[in-house]
Order: structure tokens, then C-alpha cells, then sequence
């Protein structure tokens, strides 16, 4: 990528920590802590945000976005001094926001950050004192968050100190910030403890009703290495005073004794973690430490333990470096060396981020205050995209437990469970079919697949989901009931498995059945774009036709080479689906409509709510024509029917129909309508000819880049557009409505590189760098949010599929590290600007049980095109290995007879 100069944060070393000054004078930014226990924080430039365990159990009050600035809640520590008055180690008072814009004042604060770590330096020159805060999440069994504050006299004159840290301690549901507030307050029972001040309320008000509560929050510390607080000021009410607030508390600008000693008991009031530590004179130079633990428990939760296990700065210390050097293994995996440093450690944020939303879901950070915490059936796929690189073996795993979520109708579960297996039709319990769904578990497999080269994989056999919803969710089966369960029953009622092809094969063709008025898939209640769902009785998605075209094709090639590879020729299959396998006995028309539907129809009668359980055995070679014959036709007429040209001679493919059935893109009095997803389906799976992706590339550029906010995920429509979607709603130029969509312009750039458009593909993904990382714009930590603003904000960071995309794009295509099959495929589309200023370019990754680190030598620095591989070693030794289209391909046998636990080098010479 080429060099970038953020005028912000500035890394500091190649594991990607980085710093950034003054950065309380940036609104909405906020770092994420969290530990594979579940604990889950986001901590912001002045400690704000919050600390939660799941929906239901909150330490700290849950905050959205906009509280990020609104709200007075942070992990505040008063230092009240002697002859100064009442002071912020974090900068949370109101004296000190009084001179937040002076540029003449007296306060400076730096923010460090890295893997999992954040740290805020916080220094008056005024009164001669600094405060180093940092707090992270330990990688251990406890759901904790620990704070060190560290302060030290810079100054020439003794300092006296009376330091108070104030944590609000929320202790309930999510749903209670407007669901009964104040009368979930009074369920609260909070004792104080010789190191803190625990609350367990008595019952929890939720959606799962009025059950005995058992989880327990505590806020505990100490000074140094286990000096217990000298008292607590454990309600708010107490600490506030009347009138006060939590910017200006009576109890620290008053330096009010403690209202409460160890052993104290209130309820029925709102908590705080309050903890007055005892008088401390600080000579210039001297410095003194706190330690803080915000832990979240169950009724058995030991106290005293976790003060022990953690309430030591010493101890604090230990921990932090473990923590960095678990999260930097974590990473270790994937790592980027390239001509640009910057971008090189920008990736490392890049690929933590699919682990981060592995562990918070979709929920749990400020931008996404929606859900509960759960992934959608898209992301769970798109994830293992990542974690297929990063953490290759329990995604086996993962993968059959997902396909679990399969309904025999070629539909899904919409939402995944916290366990293996668990799936839940939809949040709200509404039938709703995103129509791209059945698209996306083939790509992952496909990956998984070419990485390890376990075809048998295909033949493991699931279950199926079952629930009151059939036939896409169109009927309801009344007679369902959950006592029966959620698994597919034979008639017999045994629970029915199938193999991982059927299910890949189940939905993909029911998606080929399922068109509307045109032809193309209908786009049921929306597809990839979740605000494309107001056109459910006659939308189609011409962009997704084009995806499951490509996907009935890969699937052919396929069996072919399975068939090949193993010498088996025949599969078996639930006999109802003979019926969408038209060609081993009656073909359909596909031009058809009618036909079309009443074979779909004549399966959902036949696999509607039972199965026989019977299965046909189909020859591989038979199968593999049907799905052929399906894909060719497919692809035929999306290139003939939806390729549109515009007045000022522009070509591109047109990507939906509305309710009305008219088509959405192309001339229109009020503009040129495009989408971006009507171009990247069916450049990255082959439906558009080579003349028709670079007449498609220029189009792109001509209505959908903007040299501001990069490529929008559509040009401007004008007008709600209620017979197309929510998203139109939305104002021009945010999220699904001509935002810079992250996700599909990766995808974009991604499609580009497979296609051969190299110089192309680079330019997409680069502008996708230069945007997250323009932090006078984006106003963003280092990664890729979901989506640029229309001022050019990065928005919904760290949690978002296009990470996943990002890596695998870098990784796949511009390294050109991939798998075929279970063998090792080299195929570089560097430019020589990604070369370093000896020739060089490598990356580390994990491929065939083994770490190994690639380098390309291209010492002369020829550009993509011109150069080839000319050789390559593996540990210095020189390696034979077969060439495809100028790819080197290393068989998997050579790789296995590696050393374990060592990084083996493989160099390519390029020339």
C-alpha cells in the first residue's frame, strides 16, 4: 500500500502499539478490552465507557455513541491535593473541561495503546503531579478488568494527596436503562468489604422475567503491593451530595471522610465503587501506584481471591506483560512485511479484529448498541474467512456445528447461539429470509478446503433445523411445536442427518428455483444489504443471482475433482431432492418461470415437514453436469439481460429490481442510479467476461468513487424509495446509503485482483487504508470500521466482516498465498512500491500445520507483470515445484515432512 502520514496516532514499534496526543479532544473514540472468560469493556480517552459480561449483567451503566460524550460515568480516580483542590488522574472534571479548548492551559494528556493494553498519561505542570492509568483485561479464567493509576510529583514542591477512585457500579440488565430504572435500583444489596465494595442485587427484571439474581460485581483495591482503602463511599447519593454530580462530587471537593468502613451494608440505592485511599505525601520525583479490579461473578464469587490473585502492582505488572504476549501469539500468525511499516502494523489491528468479534458479537461496543450480543448466520461464515488463517484448527469444528443452522427448505436459523448447535430462527421470533444466506457457507468451505485439503469434510454427515417456519418462511407449520426440538425428523421421527454436500447443495439450488418476474433470485426479505428489505413480493437480486451462478459452478468443478482425487463416483442424497436435480430425469426450462416455481413447489410437498429419511444414490459425473448446465444458464442471462449502458456510454450490471419490478439502476431524471454489490458478484465469480469487468471498473469510478469518502456502496438515488428499502432512508452518503461500505469494497477490491486488474484492485483496497487511516478524518484507532461517513468518520469500529475480507484479500491476492486443494499455491500480485527498499515483501502465516514465512525477492524491483517466479527454497535448500498460469504450487506432501514447532522459510526469486 503506499505511505501514509495520519496526523493522529503514530505507531511506536512493529507490534503495532501506538500513541496519540490529546486525545479527549476527539469525540466518539473508544478501545476495546476483553478476555476469552467474557469479559467485555470499552474504555475511552477519559475511562469512560463500560464493562458488561453479556446483556444481562452490566458492571458499568451500558453506553451507545452518543453517551460517549453525554455521559458522566468513567473510571474516574480523584486526587484531592493539599492547597489545590479536587483533581482528575483521568481528566473527568468539570474544572478541567472548563479548559478543554484553552490553548494556553496547563493540562496535557497522551494515550498509549496496543494488543490488548491501554494507558492514558495525564499531567498538570500547575499543580506539578502526572497520573499514568492503564487498564486491560487479563487473559485469564475471571471475568475482571484491572486499572493501575500511577502518580508521581513532577514538580519542585511536596505534594500532599487524598486519592479517591469512583467507579459507578450499574450492576443489572441492559433493558433496565429504560425498562425500570429506579425500581431495579432497589434491588440492589451492596456491602463493603476491607478492599472494595460488591453488589449483588436481589433479583434480576428482565425479559426472562423476575428470577433470584447470581451474579455479583465488585470494584476492589489497593495501594501498592495489597494496602487495603481506609474507607468507601459505596452510594452515589452519598458521594455526589445534593446538587453535585459525578464531574464535581461533594465527597472529593469537600475531602469528606469515608460514609462507610469495612463490613458496611445499604440497600435499595444506586452503587458506586467509591474507595478513599489513605493520605500520601509525595517528595518531588516519588511516585505512588493503585490497583483497581472491576469483576464481574456469580454468588460464590471469592473476594478475597481475586484481591490476591491480582491486587498487587507487582502483580498488575506480571499480568499486563502476560497479556501483551498472549495477544501478540494470537496475532503472530499473520504477519505482513512490506515497502510501507505503517501499513504493515495497521494489518496487525486488521486481523485482531474477527477474534474481537468472535468474543463480543455483534453487540457490546458504543456503535453498536443493538442485539444482544449474538452473530447473524453472514457473520459467523464470513468470520472463519479469518479464522480459517488465524486459528485454522477448531474451525473443522465450527464449521459442521454451523451447517447445523440449515433448514430443508434451503433456508436458515438467522441467528447462532452462544453454544455448538444452538440456533434461533430470528431476535424477535419473526420469520424473515435474507436471500444471500445460502450463498455464503460454500465460500468458507471452499476456503477450508483448498487450505487442508479434506474433502472428506463434504461427506460428515448433520442434522437440519427445524422450527414452526417451512417452504422459505412463506407457511408455518402450526402443528410444530418446541417441545419436539429443533432438528428435522423422519417420518419415522428419528432425527435425519445429511452430508455437508446435500446441505451445501440444498442451498444453493432452491436459491436457483426461487426467481421472480425476471428471472433472477428473488430477494425475499433482503440479502447482503439489510437495508435492501422493503421489496420482498417482487425484489430480485440480480447481484446475488450472480453469486449462487458462480457458486453452482464451483461446486461442479468440484465433484469433478473429487471425484478425480478419491475415485469416488457416486453420492448419496435425500431422495426429495431429486426433484431439484431436474436433468437426471426431466428437464426444466430454465427460462421457465412457471416451471421453475412448481418444481420448487413439488419440493417443499415433499420435504416440507418430515423426510422419508431414504436416500438416492446420484453418479458424481451426473450431478456435476446438472449443476453445470444451472450455472451456464444463470450466467448467460445475467450477462445478457442485465448489462446496461448508460447515456454518457458507461456499461455496467444493473443489480436489483424493486417491488414494482422495475429495474433500479441506470439512466434516471434524477441521476444515474448504480450499486456497488451489482458489480462485485459477478466480477469475482466469473459471470462477467474480461471485457465486460474493465468496462465495469471504469463505470464504478465514474459514478460511485468520491476522492473524499472513496468507493460509495451506491450513487444517489434521491427519495425514500419504499418499494426497495429501509436503507433509503437513511441521508446519502451513511452506512447502506452511499456510505463507503468497508465490506463491499474490499469485496470489490478483492474481485478486481481475482480478475487480473491488478493496478485496479490495489487502488480499492489502498483507498480503504487511506481513509480508516486519515485520522484528521476518520477520527479512528487503527483498522477498518464498517463504513466512512459522509464527513469521512470511520464508523461501527473493530466490529465488522470487512476485517475479515481485508486480511484474506492481502493474504490470498496481493501475496498470492492460497490453498488448492490441500497444496500450497504462490501466486504474487505485488506492485514494486509494496516491495522494501531491498526488493523484499514476506508474509507469516499458517499453512499445512506449520508457520512459515514467504519471502519474495525481487531485488531489481520489476513491476507485477513483467516479473516471474524464477525459484524457489524452503529453509535454504532450492525446491522443485509445478507452475499454472505463473503460480508455483508446492505439494502438501513436501510441507508435511517439515520440522514441528519451527518457522520454516520458503523464498521465491522473482525475476
Amino acid at each position: 500500500m503506499s505511505k501514509s502520514q495520519p496526523q493522529g496516532w503514530s505507531f511506536l514499534n512493529k507490534q503495532g502499539d501506538f500513541t496519540l496526543n490529546e486525545p479527549q479532544k476527539n469525540s466518539y473514540l473508544y478501545f476495546p478490552l476483553v478476555n476469552e472468560a467474557g469479559m467485555m469493556s470499552s474504555v475511552t480517552p477519559v475511562l469512560g465507557g463500560d464493562i458488561k459480561s453479556g446483556q444481562n449483567e452490566f458492571l458499568m451503566q451500558p453506553v451507545s455513541a452518543e453517551d460517549l460524550h453525554e455521559s458522566r460515568v468513567t473510571r474516574n480516580f480523584w486526587v484531592y491535593v493539599e492547597g489545590a483542590g479536587p483533581w482528575s488522574a483521568v481528566g473527568q472534571s468539570s474544572a478541567q473541561a472548563t479548559q478543554l479548548f484553552n490553548e494556553t492551559e496547563q493540562e496535557r494528556t497522551t494515550l498509549e495503546a496496543g494488543l490488548l493494553w491501554h494507558k492514558i498519561i495525564h499531567q498538570s505542570s500547575a499543580i506539578g503531579l502526572r497520573a499514568v492509568s492503564t487498564n486491560f483485561v487479563p487473559a485469564t479464567a475471571d471475568k475482571v478488568e484491572l486499572m493501575k493509576v500511577e502518580l508521581t510529583n513532577i514538580g519542585t514542591k511536596v505534594l500532599t494527596l487524598i486519592p479517591t477512585a469512583a467507579i459507578p457500579m450499574y450492576g443489572r440488565s441492559a433493558d433496565n436503562i429504560r425498562d425500570h430504572r429506579h425500581v431495579t435500583s432497589l434491588l440492589h444489596r451492596v456491602q463493603t468489604l476491607e478492599n472494595g465494595v460488591i453488589v449483588q442485587p436481589s433479583l434480576s427484571f428482565d425479559e426472562r422475567g423476575h428470577r433470584i439474581n447470581h451474579t455479583t460485581y465488585a470494584v476492589l483495591g489497593v495501594e501498592g503491593e495489597g494496602t487495603a482503602p481506609i474507607g468507601f463511599f459505596p452510594e452515589i447519593d452519598g458521594f455526589v451530595g445534593e446538587g453535585g454530580n459525578l464531574d464535581w462530587p461533594e465527597a472529593v471537593v469537600r475531602n469528606a471522610e469515608p460514609t462507610a468502613l469495612a463490613g458496611s451494608k445499604l440497600e435499595g440505592f444506586e452503587a458506586i465503587g467509591a474507595v478513599r485511599f489513605a493520605t500520601v505525601v509525595l517528595e518531588p520525583g516519588q511516585s505512588i501506584s493503585y490497583v483497581l479490579v472491576m469483576a464481574i461473578g456469580d454468588d460464590e464469587t471469592d473476594t478475597s481471591r481475586l484481591v490476591e490473585q491480582y491486587a498487587r502492582v507487582s502483580r498488575f505488572d506480571e499480568l499486563l506483560e502476560e497479556n501483551k504476549q498472549y495477544w501478540q501469539e494470537k496475532l503472530d500468525c499473520v504477519e505482513f512485511e512490506s515497502g510501507d511499516t505503517d501499513f504493515d502494523r495497521w494489518m496487525k489491528w486488521v486481523t485482531l479484529q474477527p477474534i474481537l468479534r468472535r468474543l463480543f458479537g455483534n453487540s457490546y461496543l458504543p456503535h453498536h448498541d443493538y442485539g444482544r450480543g449474538g452473530r447473524g448466520w453472514r457473520d459467523l461464515w464470513q468470520d472463519c474467512l479469518a479464522l480459517l488463517v488465524m486459528e485454522p484448527n477448531d474451525v473443522r469444528s465450527m464449521l459442521l456445528n454451523n451447517y447445523a443452522g440449515v433448514r430443508i427448505d434451503g433456508s436458515n436459523a438467522t441467528i447462532i447461539g452462544s453454544k455448538p448447535g444452538e440456533f434461533i430462527a430470528d431476535r424477535n421470533n419473526i420469520p424473515r429470509v435474507w436471500m444471500d444466506h445460502g450463498a455464503w457457507p460454500l465460500l468458507t468451505t471452499l476456503l477450508y478446503i483448498n487450505q487442508s485439503g479434506d474433502l472428506d469434510f463434504l461427506f460428515q454427515e448433520q442434522t437440519y433445523f427445524r422450527d414452526s417456519f417451512i417452504s422459505r418462511c412463506k407457511e408455518k407449520d402450526l402443528s410444530w411445536t418446541p417441545a419436539q426440538g429443533g432438528q428435522l425428523r423422519t417420518v419415522d421421527g428419528d432425527v435425519y442427518l445429511g452430508t455437508i454436500l446435500e446441505h451445501i447443495l440444498l442451498q444453493n439450488l432452491t436459491a436457483f428455483f426461487h426467481v421472480g418476474e425476471h428471472n433472477n433470485l428473488r430477494l425475499e426479505g433482503a440479502d447482503w444489504n439489510d437495508g435492501m428489505d422493503m421489496a420482498a413480493e417482487k425484489g430480485e437480486s440480480v447481484a446475488f443471482t450472480a453469486f449462487y451462478a458462480s457458486n453452482l459452478g464451483e461446486i461442479s468443478q468440484l465433484l469433478i475433482e473429487l471425484q478425480k482425487r478419491t475415485g469416488r463416483t457416486e453420492v448419496e442424497l435425500s431422495e426429495e431432492m431429486l426433484t431439484l436435480l431436474d436433468t437426471l430425469s426431466t428437464p426444466v426450462d430454465y427460462a421457465s418461470i412457471t416451471d421453475k416455481h412448481k418444481t420448487l413447489e413439488h419440493y417443499y410437498q415433499a420435504a416440507g415437514r418430515v423426510v422419508t429419511g431414504k436416500k438416492a444414490t446420484v453418479a458424481i459425473d451426473q450431478l456435476a453436469k446438472d449443476l453445470s448446465r444451472k450455472a451456464n444458464w444463470l450466467t448467460d442471462h445475467v450477462r445478457k439481460q442485465e448489462w446496461i449502458s448508460s447515456e454518457e456510454g458507461y456499461e455496467w450490471f444493473n443489480g436489483y429490481y424493486n417491488n414494482d419490478g422495475a429495474r433500479v439502476e441506470g439512466d434516471h431524471p434524477e441521476g444515474v442510479r448504480m450499486t456497488l454489490p451489482g458489480q462485485v458478484f459477478g466480477i469475482m465469480g466469473g459471470v462477467a467476461t474480461d471485457e465486460q469487468v474493465v468496462k465495469i471498473s471504469a463505470a464504478v469510478d465514474r459514478y460511485l468513487l468520491d476522492p473524499q469518502i472513496g468507493y460509495r456502496l451506491n450513487s444517489r438515488f434521491e427519495g425514500i424509495q419504499q418499494n426497495m428499502g429501509r436503507a433509503f432512508g437513511f441521508a446519502f452518503g451513511h452506512k447502506e446509503n452511499g456510505a463507503m461500505f468497508s465490506h463491499m469494497t474490499v469485496m470489490y477490491g478483492n474481485a478486481l485482483y481475482k480478475r487480473g486488474l491488478v493496478k485496479e484492485g490495489r487502488a480499492v483496497l489502498d483507498s480503504v487504508y487511506q481513509l480508516s487511516s486519515d485520522f484528521d478524518k476518520s477520527r479512528m484507532y487503527p483498522g477498518v470500521p464498517e463504513y466512512i461517513n459522509a464527513k469521512g468518520r470511520g464508523m461501527y469500529q473493530y466490529l465488522t466482516g470487512s476485517a475479515s475480507w481485508l486480511l484474506l484479500s492481502v493474504l490470498t491476492e496481493v501475496y498470492g498465498v492460497k490453498g488448492r486443494l490441500g497444496d500450497l499455491v504462490l501466486a504474487p500480485k505485488l506492485v514494486k512500491e509494496q516491495f522494501d527498499e531491498q526488493g523484499i515483501a514476506a508474509v507469516t502465516t499458517l499453512f499445512a500445520d506449520h508457520k512459515l514465512r514467504i519471502i519474495y525477492a525481487n531485488p531489481e524491483k520489476i513491476e507485477y507483470g513483467s516479473y516471474q517466479i524464477k525459484g524457489v527454497t524452503i529453509d535454504g535448500e532450492s525446491e522443485a515445484f509445478s507452475s499454472e498460469d505463473g503460480a508455483a504450487i508446492i505439494e502438501r506432501a513436501v510441507l508435511r515432512h517439515l520440522a514441528e514447532g519451527e518457522v520454516h522459510t520458503i523464498t521465491v526469486s522473482l525475476g
